[in-house]
Formats: C-alpha cells, structure tokens, sequence
C-alpha cells in the first residue's frame, strides 16, 4: 500500500467540449490519498495509514492522473536531431531516416524502447502505445517481446501496436524493400502477436492493437484484413492519417479518394480506431470522424518541427470527437518529453484559435482521460476510487513554479521548464522517485543508448562528430 500524505494539490482535469469548463473549485487540495493494490482505494482529509505502507509526504506536490502518450515510434530516439533533416518536411524526411533505419536490430529497438519509456516516465507518463512498423529481413527476435521487456523493467504500462508497411520503393513506396513485409506474414505475425501479448483486461499492463502505417505505405486489402483480424480478437486500430497535403495528393492519385473515405472503404473507422496526427480533415470528415466516434493522437511537436500544420483539437472536442495527445517519433520532435507536448498543445492551439483556444485543464484532460480512451483503458486516466493507481507528482516547490500558484495545475504549463515528476506511480507501484528512475540505472541506459545509436548512424555512413 501507498498513501499520498496531505496532498499540496490534486486536479481533477476537464475532458470534453466547452473550454471554460473545469476550475480551481472542482480540485482537492489537502487530502490523502490511499492506493491498495493497483487502485486507488480512498481519498479522504485524513486517513490513517495501515501497518507496512509507504508513505509519501505530498504537502508540497500536484498530484493528478498520470497522463497517456497516443502515439510514438520508439525507435527514432537513437536518430533523433540528425543535421541533414533538421529542416525537412515529412516525405523527404522519411526517405532520408529509411535509409538509415534500415539498419536497426535486437539491441537497438530493446534500448531504444527502453529509453523512449524511461523518458516518458520521468515526464510524468504512465500508460504509452508505441507505433512500430519497420521489420527488417535479418530481424529474428520477437520484436514485441523486446519492447515489452523494456517497458516491464521501466515499470510503465504498455499498449504498443503491431505495425506493418507492404509497399517498397519497387511498388511507388517510400522505404526500402529491405524493411517491409509481404501482407501474409504481416497478418500471421499480427495475429501472433495478439495471441502472445494481448491482454483484455481493464487493468492489463499490456495490450496490443494493431497498425498498418499509412494509406502510402499498405494496401487497402491490408488495411481491410488488419481490420477484421484486430475485431476478432477485441483489438484496437490504429494509423497515420490526414498528416500532410502530399498524403492527400497521394490518395487523390492512387486511389481516387481523400485518405478518411480510404479508411471508411477499408472498413478502418469506428470507436475501435485511433488515427495519429489528423491535420488536414476537412469539415466534412470531422463530422464524420463524430458520427463514427473515432480518436486522433494530436502530435503538436512533430506537426511543428515538420510543417505539417495545425490540427483542429478545438472543433473536434466541440464535435465530441475522441482526442488524446502524443509526443510522436523522437526523430521527429525530437524528444518524448510528455508535459513538453501538453504545453506546446495548450499554445498552439492558441495560435490558431486565439487566446481562448484552449485551457490547461482541457490539455491536461486530453493528456490524460482522453488518451486513455483511446488506447482502451477506461478505468485509467482520472483520480476517483476504484480508478487504476497511475498517478504523477509534480513538486510545486521548485524555482520554476515560484510566483505561479495561484493556479497550481495551469503552473505546469504555463509557468513549468523542468519538466520532470518527483514521484510516479504506475499500477500501485513507484516507478520515479524523487525524480530518479527506481528500477534503472539512467547513465548506464543513456551511455548505451549513445552507443547502439552511433552504430546505427555509422552502419548507414552518416559522419559524427563524437
């Protein structure tokens, strides 16, 4: 058991449409908070606590729900900040990275993974997917199995998807023919992968959904059969869509239609369904997007560093339209920095709907109860009894926090630079403490990490300098 003793601060963050919803008045400040087993079994002015627990004093913290990362390729954090697309937009981007990708192996995708989630976790994320789609010829591990080994020694809760790309350079793709997958391997070891790792359960600390990578990069007969595969087994869906007007371009060419009437044809829509980025919907496809209840991973970082543009989070929550957050590839970010993400969504949706485009508590809402929703975990994502223990704790105390509190939660963002959690709890478990990760060595994984990515840039002849 753990009790969070005399709580600073905990917010109840606001999900959903109306952004002037949610304030001060809906928070708790003072209270205790009790967690037996995995979940959170009472809150209370004071609560006396049972022999053996453990106890963190939290009179100087912000408690609240630990937040959802909704997409990311974790192997990307080893090509991350690379010279020669440091100011590319995304086809040219992707064609460069394949070449060096394409070298990836066992031990890159293990510490790659490993570190995504380290640094995930040390921003305050308990609950992550991961977006892999690349599958190399020589690759003979399990390559889910690596990520999952990862994830358990971090401590974090892990929903990855099992991705797939069928087109090659030789059929008008973008990656080399070296990492892509003939269609019945993919749906062979697509089922594989559910039947070994899925679990269904509300509280499961793995899931599986799956993920052909975009409508440039698989067949519509894929993208129909991973669908159905995904149902039968109760499985989420998940994909790149609406990211870039060349995507557009691209299906208008090759298949006559805008990317979501692909996907609607495809039978890839619906509440089981979470497309990543979601940019360039038009009116009429965010309708559409409502009346069937399907998700978007708004990516603000990514969309920015790329010039891909802006998505449209405001309209979509007005329309009732699922929305999570997500810090997308570490190339393309380049970090996995989730309160960096809230706080560059919670602006650039000001950017493009003024001042009142958004608020903290509606960013933080997406961060957490609506990326929670999107993955499949309903009973995460909020501070309530019986919810699961994932729980982030910020110290208030710090400099960077000093002169902000006279709205706490809205100081994380508004006010925050050091965006690190003091304690992080993941399932009953403490995962950060005192801003260190408990179960990993950080300087031993970081120095590894260096070394498994300057193998992989010098395999590929890109030149470094250290």
């Amino acid at each position: 058991m753990i009790l969070l003793k005399n709580c600073f601060w905990v917010m109840k963050p606001h999900y959903g449409s109306g952004n002037s919803a949610g304030s001060l008045e809906n928070d708790l400040h003072g209270v205790d908070i009790l967690i037996k087993g995995n979940r959170i079994a009472e809150i209370a002015p004071t609560i006396t606590a049972p022999a053996g627990t453990t106890i963190i004093d939290a009179s100087k913290h912000l408690v609240m729900p630990g937040m959802v990362n909704t997409h990311h390729h974790f192997y990307q954090t080893l090509t991350r900040n690379v010279p020669a697309v440091q100011n590319a937009k995304l086809f040219t981007w992707l064609v460069y990275l394949y070449e060096i990708w394409k070298g990836i192996d066992e031990e890159a995708v293990y510490l790659s993974s490993k570190l995504a989630l380290a640094e995930l976790a040390k921003t305050g994320c308990t609950l992550s997917t991961d977006h892999h789609y690349l599958y190399p010829v020589d690759f003979k591990d399990d390559l889910p199995g690596l990520q999952f080994k990862a994830a358990s020694e971090i401590g974090i809760r892990f929903a990855p998807t099992r991705g797939s790309m069928s087109r090659s350079k030789k059929d008008g793709g973008l990656p080399p023919d070296t990492v892509v997958q003939d269609e019945e391997t993919i749906l062979i070891q697509s089922e594989e992968a559910i039947q070994h790792y899925h679990d269904p359960a509300p509280d499961a600390m793995r899931k599986i959904a799956l993920a052909p990578c975009s409508p440039f990069s698989v067949s519509e007969n894929l993208m129909k059969e991973s669908a159905r595969l995904a149902r039968r087994y109760g499985a989420r869906l998940h994909t790149h869509l609406a990211e870039t007007a060349d995507e557009d371009e691209y299906c208008m060419r090759v298949y006559g239609r805008r990317p979501l009437k692909v996907m609607e044809d495809c039978e890839f829509i619906g509440p089981d369904v979470w497309y990543a980025h979601g940019i360039h919907f038009t009116n009429d496809e965010l309708e559409t997007l409502a009346r069937y209840q399907t998700g978007v991973a708004h990516c603000p970082a990514s969309n920015m560093r790329l010039a891909s543009g802006i998505c449209r989070v405001r309209e979509m929550l007005d329309k009732g339209i699922p929305v999570g957050l997500a810090v997308d590839g570490s190339a393309s970010n380049d970090s996995s920095d989730m309160l960096g993400e809230a706080r560059q969504a919670l602006l650039l949706q000001r950017v493009r709907y003024g001042a009142t485009g958004s608020t903290a508590r509606e960013i933080f809402g997406i961060a957490t109860e609506g990326g929670s929703r999107l993955l499949g975990f309903p009973q995460a994502g909020t501070l309530e009894i019986d919810s699961l223990a994932d729980i982030a704790l910020f110290d208030l105390s710090r400099l960077e926090y000093a002169g902000a509190l006279s709205d706490p939660p809205a100081a994380l963002l508004f006010s925050g630079y050091n965006h690190g959690v003091d304690y992080l709890i993941v399932n009953g478990s403490i995962v950060v403490s005192q801003g260190k990760l408990v179960h990993v060595d950080e300087e031993a994984l970081a120095e590894a990490a260096n070394k498994a990515a300057r193998k992989l840039l010098s395999k590929a002849g890109v030149h470094m300098p250290w």
